[in-house]
């Protein structure tokens, strides 16, 4: 089956690299018509450069509810319309014991990845998806569903956006379909440090034997914007590698 989303459009946050970039070529390779937004205008011109297809850019701070605002409308008007919002945008501040963290890398924290995508849903929804519907995509991540390592407090945000994702699935129903998807280690410059000194040790201890490539988030992220996923809403897929069932063969 092709997925294809012509006659759609797409807005994805921290879409300038990684995931978010993937998602936003994928999205455009299928029909869409993409915003892409992040903090730098130089780095979302690069990104816009290297996609196939109609798109458009806003530099917002994802944590700043005035700018997701203005990014929304910025996309009502000039793509024609909202119909997919994709909740990527984050940050991780700190690394360490999470009783360590001071309050302000905290406060940034939850303020990017948790209130972040709540103020992004809410004004699509005011926007455009009260009225025409929508499809919401969050990413998550599997450190959501489990506990320890050094980035804890990251882990709780993606904790709280899963469950905001159930939430928001029951609420908006049925005119906005909300779903998430959960990350294993992917190969970007965001994870870096969890996996650029030890990529073949900690590939060799997942069952497919590779870490993530953004591509695979995005394949993911383009079936729950697809009419094939449209009998599923409220669900956290987890793309990882099998790393959550642990190291499977010989």
């Amino acid at each position: 089956m092709e997925l294809r989303l012509d006659g759609k459009v797409a807005l994805v946050t921290g879409a300038s690299r990684g995931i978010g970039l993937a998602i936003a070529k994928t999205y455009a390779d299928a029909g869409a018509r993409v915003m892409l937004s992040s903090r730098k205008q130089d780095a979302l011109e690069e990104a816009a450069s290297q996609i196939d297809g109609e798109t458009a850019i806003f530099a917002a701070n994802a944590g700043e509810p005035d700018q997701a605002a203005a990014c929304v409308a910025a996309t009502l008007d000039q793509l024609g319309g909202l119909d997919i919002l994709v909740n990527n945008a984050a940050t991780n501040p700190y690394m360490g014991p999470a009783v360590d963290i001071d309050l302000p890398r905290y406060d940034k924290t939850f303020q990017v990845n948790l209130r972040g995508p709540f103020v992004w849903i809410q004004k699509a929804w005011e926007a455009s998806m009260k009225e025409r519907g929508g499809n919401i995509v969050n990413i998550a991540s599997i450190g959501g569903m489990s506990y320890g390592g050094g980035i804890g407090v990251y882990d709780n945000t993606k904790a709280a956006l899963i469950h905001l994702t159930g939430h928001f699935a029951v609420e908006l129903s049925p005119q906005v379909r909300v779903n998430a998807i959960a990350p294993g280690l992917v190969k970007t410059d965001f994870a870096r440090a969890l996996w650029e000194r030890s990529e073949d040790a900690v590939a060799k201890r997942l069952p497919l034997r590779r870490l993530g490539e953004p591509q695979d988030i995005a394949n993911t992220a383009l079936f729950l914007a697809s009419d094939a996923s449209s009998w599923m809403t409220g669900q956290t897929i987890v793309v990882d590698g099998g790393s959550t069932i642990g190291r499977s063969g010989g």
